[in-house]
């Protein structure tokens, strides 16, 4: 089977530096699957190069920035008091919060990434934001999608429906 609108298609991936050194970013064993055809489960240049392959193809896209974990933003730098956080905080922790000056309530993952006796300072990029990556992969999988799969726009597992 083709890889097609409304097909849900499984892959192993990896994540390579494509700035230089060429260092393995992120690396998966195990298949992930997404539901293809514009519902936002892979990147949209990833999802264009994979349509129409099949089970064993390979797919490379180079993807800037933009078309990745966007352009790295440094007003989602910010410095707090350290009362403000757990009496544990840790260089690497994560927090949900808003940005400051935000009247969205859009909630961001900051990662703790700095720690200091008077303040705490947390990073709310993507760890891989500002970065062009090239993303590698191999189809180890393609089927129709369920009328549920489709009706809630994405995968569910063997097991039934998660969220």
């Amino acid at each position: 089977m083709k890889i097609e609108k409304n097909s849900v298609v499984s892959l192993r991936y990896e994540l390579i530096n494509a700035e230089g050194n060429g260092e393995i970013l992120e690396k998966v064993e195990d298949p992930i699957s997404y539901l293809h055809g514009g519902y936002d489960g892979i990147f949209p240049l990833v999802e264009e190069a994979l349509h129409g392959k099949r089970i064993g193809d390979t797919c490379s896209v180079t993807l800037q920035p933009d078309d990745a974990f966007g352009e790295y933003e440094h007003e989602l730098v910010e410095v707090e008091a350290r009362s403000a956080f757990p009496a544990d905080v840790a260089v690497g922790m994560q927090f949900e919060g808003a940005p400051e000056e935000s009247d969205d309530e859009d909630f961001i993952l900051y990662t703790v990434v700095e720690v200091n006796d008077d303040e705490v300072t947390v990073d709310g990029n993507h760890p891989l934001a500002g970065k062009t990556v090239t993303f590698n992969c191999t189809v180890t999988g393609v089927r129709q999608a369920s009328e549920e799969e489709l009706e809630h726009g994405h995968v569910h597992d063997e097991g039934g429906h998660l969220h």
